[in-house]
């Protein structure tokens, strides 16, 4: 059963370009299967999908010629295999013998002793498939890595693809007290002020989260809210694309006056529970933002703006495989409209807050660049002391924020350390009119 998922999920994700959320949740949710097998079936295809440049490589060397295009499935079916053999340890005999079975399940009998003497193989040879591989850039796409090292250099390109081949930590934002937190759920306080756990687990199951006391919120994700600064308690302001509502949160936290706006309402049912399970109010609208204007002019608004989330990769390694060259300039035209829009919902001593998870230039530095090239009377906010001495390492020469992935936090004051464990790849600043 679990290996049934996963290959139910690996093909709907590479063969039919389904997001791996939607995927998993499709061929997993009311399945009657232990916890257990469900941890291994969404293990075994997150790994695969982490690890699917080595696999493809390690694949076609043992092949003569390439495989197929109607040996798609079948393809599948050896890389959940190969997977299984280098990079989860299961048994060989358990790796060969289900993935053989697995082709019988899936009408792919025609290549049964093709899978089973690609992966004896694999097995025999797994030691010396290994010490010739570049793992950094094989699980990196070509056009990702060559964006990284014009934006990046190339040493800081293979940091971000190797960090991009680790478990990432689980990280929390307390909706107040949180070196409280950090103490109750053993984890360390981050001078960003976001909570990192030290071990995986389902998060449900720790103290205060049926309470509403935090929510899960990676350290990268939780710093663009923070720079409206330290005083919004009254003040109006928007979110749009809010969904899934972890900024909402924050600043409905924080004490603003939040509007929530969102035009997927499925997502938008999501904040709501989060918001519910927080006990924290904002008022929620399902539209397109490019559409909304307020009834009078806001405080500020936070566009957590679409994009590619090439910084998210540590998390959802599908976006390697989901997204193309061409997705780049497309989110960045929609970026652009945001900001066009933001802009004249705002007072004239209003704050607009724009922030991607995503790594391309042109999705950060460069449409900031733009848009403010077009519209001459707004300009970079100057970050406050507090939030240079907090995020010094991260501000760029433009005065914005950026985060990549193998970017270490430090501890709290009381934690002279850094905390294992990266963040999310993060671009983040403040505009302001002159």
């Amino acid at each position: 059963m679990p290996r049934s998922i996963a290959y139910q999920v690996l093909n709907s994700t590479l063969n039919q370009q389904q997001p791996f959320d939607k995927a998993y949740d499709r061929y997993s949710v009311g399945k009657d299967i232990t916890t257990r097998d469900l941890r291994f079936a969404f293990n075994l295809t997150v790994t695969t999908l982490r690890y699917l440049g080595q696999i493809d490589n390690i694949i076609s060397k043992c092949l003569t010629k390439k495989l197929p295009h109607k040996a798609k499935y079948a393809q599948i079916i050896l890389r959940l295999g190969v997977c299984q053999l280098i990079f989860l340890n299961v048994p060989s005999h358990a790796a060969v013998n289900t993935s053989v079975e697995l082709a019988k399940k899936n009408r792919q009998d025609a290549y049964k002793k093709l899978i089973n003497a690609i992966l004896r193989r694999v097995d025999k040879e797994r030691l010396i498939i290994l010490q010739n591989q570049d793992s950094a850039k094989l699980n990196t796409p070509v056009w990702m890595w060559d964006s990284w090292v014009k934006a990046y250099g190339a040493d800081a390109t293979r940091k971000i693809a190797e960090s991009h081949l680790k478990i990432p930590n689980i990280d929390l934002t307390a909706k107040s007290e949180p070196k409280f937190w950090a103490d109750k759920l053993h984890g360390h306080l981050l001078s960003t002020g976001s909570i990192r756990l030290n071990s995986p687990g389902d998060p449900s199951n720790l103290d205060g989260f049926k309470q509403g006391s935090w929510w899960i919120q990676d350290a990268g994700a939780s710093i663009p809210v923070q720079l409206f600064g330290n005083n919004i308690k009254g003040k109006t302001i928007a979110d749009l694309c809010a969904a899934p509502g972890g900024k909402t949160a924050q600043l409905a936290a924080a004490q603003a006056k939040v509007i929530a706006i969102d035009k997927n309402e499925s997502r938008l049912e999501t904040l709501r529970k989060n918001l519910k399970r927080l006990r924290l109010t904002s008022e929620i609208i399902c539209t397109d933002a490019l559409d909304w204007r307020p009834k009078k002019l806001l405080d500020g608004v936070l566009i957590d703006a679409p994009c590619t989330a090439t910084g998210t990769i540590r998390r959802h390694p599908d976006i390697k495989h989901l997204k193309k060259r061409d997705d780049v300039l497309k989110a960045q035209k929609l970026q652009l409209k945001l900001l066009e829009a933001a802009s004249k919902m705002i007072t004239k001593k209003g704050q607009m807050v724009f922030s991607t998870c995503s790594l391309q230039p042109e999705e950060g530095e460069q449409v900031v660049n733009i848009f403010l090239s077009q519209n001459l009377g707004w300009q970079r906010k100057p970050f406050e002391s507090n939030l240079i001495k907090i995020f010094n390492k991260f501000i760029t020469k433009s005065g914005d924020i950026r985060t990549l992935p193998f970017h270490f936090i430090m501890g709290d004051h009381t934690q002279k350390k850094p905390i294992p464990s990266g963040i999310d790849g993060f671009f983040s600043t403040c505009l302001i009119r002159k």
